[in-house]
């Protein structure tokens, strides 16, 4: 992985700072990952926000590269919304700074980026999508709601094994002010912690 981003990893590890009702909400996503690993299946799992904008990206490329930093193989991690938007570019620019390196490689309406954290790994696609775009998992696979607007207004997710719900505030919220560099580093270290924490507990 590179240096940078190895360094980010590192400073979102002290998990005794996540809460213990936090951690009963990310248990169902360790169960379901250590099950598909002892099984010795793949593990496919799907991020679902409303507009596949921000919370869901972040959480499908921290998770990605989580399962690779804890050394977890077979794992791949997804996105979707309830409608395709785009990829907001201060999560690219964000990530940017943690240390990806991200190339926009098509322009338009919804930009796609690669997003690469490692000289060898196959980057991240990038790019917002419904969450059952042919580029995701059709089946057996964990639909992980990143957001409360989608989880209520997304009752059925077909082909799904299991419906997880792990919200994260919007940092939507923080855009067009002073505070919004800031909210976006601070939600992307959160979920990088919290997805640090769920595969440091997955047994190999």
């Amino acid at each position: 992985m590179f240096l940078e981003l190895l360094k980010t990893i590192e400073s979102n590890t002290d998990f005794t700072s996540i809460a213990q009702e936090r951690k009963l909400t990310l248990q169902p996503l360790i169960d379901f990952i250590q099950q598909k690993v002892d099984l010795k299946q793949e593990v496919n799992l799907n991020f679902i926000c409303t507009h596949n904008s921000r919370r869901s990206h972040l959480s499908q490329i921290w998770a990605q590269v989580a399962a690779s930093y804890y050394s977890i193989a077979n794992v791949y991690c997804y996105s979707g919304g309830t409608e395709e938007t785009a990829l907001f570019p201060k999560v690219a620019e964000t990530l940017t700074e943690q240390g990806f390196t991200i190339f926009k490689i098509a322009d338009g309406n919804n930009p796609i980026y690669t997003i690469k954290y490692s000289d060898t790994a196959m980057p991240i696609i990038g790019f917002s999508k419904k969450y059952d775009h042919l580029f995701n998992p059709s089946k057996s696979f964990a639909a992980i709601m990143t957001c409360s607007q989608a989880d209520g207004g997304c009752p059925f997710i077909a082909g799904a094994e299991k419906r997880i719900p792990i919200t994260f505030e919007d940092p939507k919220v923080s855009d067009q002010t002073p505070e919004q560099t800031k909210v976006y580093l601070e939600r992307s270290n959160q979920i990088a912690m919290e997805m640090n924490y769920v595969f440091s507990m997955i047994k190999s």
